[in-house]
């Protein structure tokens, strides 16, 4: 299992994936927005999508949890 937590603060643009999506390591994720730029959210490593810990508008705390793999 593999939690993928916020690299930085800022505001959820895209979610790339849904609960029960197979990615594999690298694969994109989201996207946030943190300073007017684009930072995009890649796996960790390869598995399930579990569960997504946020949604799009959401405002998030650099480490937040965001997605968690299985």
């Amino acid at each position: 299992m593999a939690d993928v937590l916020a690299p930085l603060a800022g505001k959820i643009l895209a979610l790339l994936v849904q609960p029960g999506a197979k990615v594999e390591e690298d694969d994109e994720l989201l996207v946030i927005e943190a300073l007017k730029m684009e930072n995009h959210v890649y796996a960790p490593s390869g598995g399930t999508v579990k569960e997504i810990k946020v949604k799009v508008g959401d405002a998030v705390d650099d480490g937040a949890l965001l997605i968690v793999l299985e």
